[in-house]
């Protein structure tokens, strides 16, 4: 078959090319759709109904500002939305990426709603999970017992130390403010001295 016949492969990539920047043109307006003003009435839509509150966000000390936004129905409010606040004088609606996720985290059909027990050794999860007043029992349990096993009074000079050194306190990435603080003021209280809170700035 002739070559001026058949359509090479760099024949083809151009097209290929022009075609793709014609449908780049369409959804960019060139062909009359204005897709800013489609976003708009999307997101607008979106919020109707609900109600917005100004906040701030829990993570770290900046305390950049948050709107929102929330929806009743059937007696039970759910958050639609969580974003910047434009009028916020700190952050003037910018988020660091932890603060933009804020909505993943507080509507998440992932998240973990019953407290899961594995025994040690074990290689699964108990079938019944724990309530809270029996998780923070054994939490409560095996931190004095750690305490108690590895507290050091004096060290080898003999000066008053009153040190808890087999306990590590380690705040999580989704702690707020208030969470590390109290983390941090209950452990040093114990006598911990090694304390982590993943601070965010």
């Amino acid at each position: 078959m002739a070559m001026d016949t058949v359509t090479s492969r760099r024949q083809f990539l151009k097209l290929t090319g022009i075609g793709t920047a014609g449908i780049a043109a369409a959804e960019l307006g060139g062909l009359g759709f204005d897709l800013a003003f489609a976003g708009q009435r999307a997101a607008r839509r979106k919020l109707e109904g609900t109600k917005q509150t100004a906040s701030i966000c829990p993570y770290c000390a900046v305390g950049c500002g948050t709107l929102i936004n929330a929806k009743t129905e059937n007696g039970r409010t759910t958050i639609v939305n969580i974003e910047g606040n434009p009028d916020s004088p700190i952050s003037t609606g910018s988020l660091c990426p932890k603060g933009a996720a804020t909505f993943q985290l507080a509507v998440n059909p992932l998240r973990k709603d019953k407290i899961l027990h594995r025994k040690a050794g074990a290689t699964d999860w108990d079938t019944e999970p724990m309530t809270r007043d029996q998780a923070m029992t054994r939490i409560t349990q095996l931190y004095a017992d750690s305490r108690d096993a590895t507290f050091v009074e004096k060290d080898a000079n003999g000066k008053l130390i009153n040190q808890s050194t087999g306990i590590f306190a380690l705040g999580g990435a989704t702690n707020d403010n208030e969470e590390n603080y109290l983390i941090a003021k209950v452990n040093r209280m114990m006598g911990v001295v090694r304390i982590e809170n993943q601070a965010r700035i």
